[in-house]
This record gives C-alpha cells, structure tokens and sequence, in this order.
C-alpha cells in the first residue's frame, strides 16, 4: 500500500518550512525571514506515531503572482494539492487572520481531501 501524502500550503512566511523540518525530525527545508525562499516542493518520509507518510512542504501561495517565478511556485503548490491524501494549512497566529489567509481557505474549498488547519 502506498504512504499517504501529507502537503504543508499557505501563504509565505507562515512557518510551513519550520513545520516541515519538525515534523520530520531534522533541517530538510531551509527556514528564512525572506519570502519566497521555498520555491520547490521538498518531500520526506516520516512518521507520527506509528503512521507512516510522506509529507510535502511548499513554497508560499500568492494568489495572483505577477511574475513568471511566482507562477512556477504556484504551479508546485497546486500539484501538491492535486497529489496530497491530506492538506495541512498553516496560518501565523500572531498575524490573526489575514486577507491572505482566506484566498488560501477559498482556493482550497473545493477540494475533496480533508484539511487541516495549523497555527
């Protein structure tokens, strides 16, 4: 049986990357203060208990991105949703809510897979 997938998304500089390195137990995503420094998906194996996963940090959602890098980084994040069994959404707590934050919720409501929301 495969592992399920497990996809980190939100908007930049939310803590995605931080919550990717923890969860897998070692500094696998670089973790920075600049936008922008995740560009790629990075993938691990893992584990949460005795469940086994493969989960997937992606860069940060910019909802119109109005440049040619920024679309490529959208266009990661969106397969990730695509291949994802489970979507964690991270969101900063001490941001409170931010117009960000909900055009990340609105682009994920349709989807069929649960999601989780992380602070």
């Amino acid at each position: 049986m495969a592992k399920p997938v497990v996809a980190i998304v939100g908007r930049p500089n939310v803590g995605k990357s931080t919550m990717f390195n923890r969860l897998v137990g070692r500094s696998a995503a670089i973790v920075s203060r600049m936008a922008g420094t995740t560009r790629d998906r990075n993938t691990s194996e893992t584990e949460w208990g005795e469940h086994l996963f493969i989960l997937v940090d992606t860069g940060g959602l910019e909802i119109f991105p109005e440049d040619d890098m920024w679309r490529q980084v959208r266009a990661q994040i969106e397969t990730a949703i695509e291949d994802a069994d489970v979507i964690i959404m991270m969101v900063d707590v001490r941001d409170g809510v931010t117009p960000d934050d909900v055009d990340v919720a609105q682009l994920l409501r349709p989807v069929d897979q649960p999601i989780i929301l992380a602070a």
